[in-house]
């Protein structure tokens, strides 16, 4: 249950934990509050376990180019350890800094990697049950992994053909397809998850971990069907927060564990993980001349220009050309 977030101790005066109600009291994700947190952990480490109070602009700049110079980290992650600095001084500490200076990490560009319609079913080929379907539905709606984990069974709407993300990257909604050929497997799956339910009410648990305030504005939501994961876990595990037994979703390093074994099986040489098969839904979007606006709101990109990426993988040459001799 490590994408539940813990209880602050109310009577702590630990600088972190001042930090972290900070970051909850005004809405931040939970894997937000975790990024930044490192980072600000690692900034104070770099410098002696000073406090930030006691640094400035001068202190971050030397931090962050020693992140692009030393460690060699990329310029969206010396721009994410920037992100959480920022907000350390101007939002957490109300300072206001000077201008920053620092070196900047040289920018390389990475194309994502994308299995072909073969090969992605080449390695479906050899997983089977749950995770299977897990893997077909990275594939068929897009999904990011973590996404796909906490999808309840109400997120779900067959009438529609539509799956429902709650709090996407950036803690934002959206819809994206549902597919068609994975219906009864999915209808199939909610049967088993429902079942697995009404045992663990038999056995005295049932109740599955609620998101913000809605425990307490749904007292008896989390014991309904609907608010079950998709996937549940194949175990109880005990909740971070309050220390009740329940059953949480699967765990994300199962389904790479598999993922990992049927690439291998497949013999494919590309490096796959659960993210190439996102890469390889808006690839194949892209062949059949779907707009790039609307894979852009099925994926919940904020901003085109990630989406325009995947124009330089369609396997047609530069930008996606076709040669005038191949016509």
């Amino acid at each position: 249950m490590d994408d539940i977030r813990p209880n602050i101790p109310p009577e702590s005066r630990s600088f972190i934990h001042s930090l972290q109600r900070s970051l909850r009291d005004k809405g931040y994700a939970y894997k937000t509050e975790k990024t930044y947190i490192h980072w600000i952990k690692r900034f104070i480490f770099y410098h002696k376990k000073k406090h930030p109070q006691d640094m400035g602009a001068p202190h971050i700049n030397q931090f962050l180019s020693a992140l692009g110079h030393d460690r060699h980290c990329s310029p969206a992650t010396q721009r994410i350890a920037l992100n959480a600095l920022i907000y350390l001084y101007r939002k957490h500490l109300n300072v206001e800094l000077e201008a920053l200076d620092f070196e900047k990490s040289k920018q390389s560009k990475r194309l994502p990697v994308v299995l072909s319609d073969a090969e992605v079913r080449q390695v479906l080929k050899h997983m089977q049950g749950k995770h299977k379907l897990m893997v077909e539905l990275l594939y068929g709606s897009g999904l990011r992994l973590n996404e796909l984990l906490s999808l309840r069974i109400k997120d779900l709407d067959f009438e529609l053909s539509t799956i429902t993300v709650r709090s996407g990257k950036g803690d934002k909604d959206r819809t994206t397809l549902l597919p068609e050929g994975l219906k009864e497997k999915l209808r199939a799956q909610i049967t088993k998850a429902t079942q697995l339910h009404q045992q663990d009410l038999l056995d005295g648990y049932g109740e599955v971990y609620m998101p913000y305030a809605l425990a307490q504005k749904y007292p008896s939501a989390a014991r309904e069907p609907g608010w079950q994961y998709l996937f549940p876990a194949t175990s109880i595990g005990r909740d971070p927060r309050s220390g009740v037994l329940r059953r949480h979703h699967l765990h994300e390093t199962t389904l790479r564990k598999f993922v990992g074994r049927a690439r291998r099986e497949a013999g494919i040489i590309k490096p796959v993980s659960c993210h190439t098969f996102r890469h390889s839904f808006t690839t194949r979007l892209l062949q059949q001349g779907y707009d790039i606006r609307t894979i852009q709101k099925l994926l919940g990109h904020s901003d085109v220009r990630t989406t325009e990426i995947y124009t330089h993988v369609l396997g047609r040459g530069a930008m996606g050309v076709i040669s005038p001799i191949d016509s």
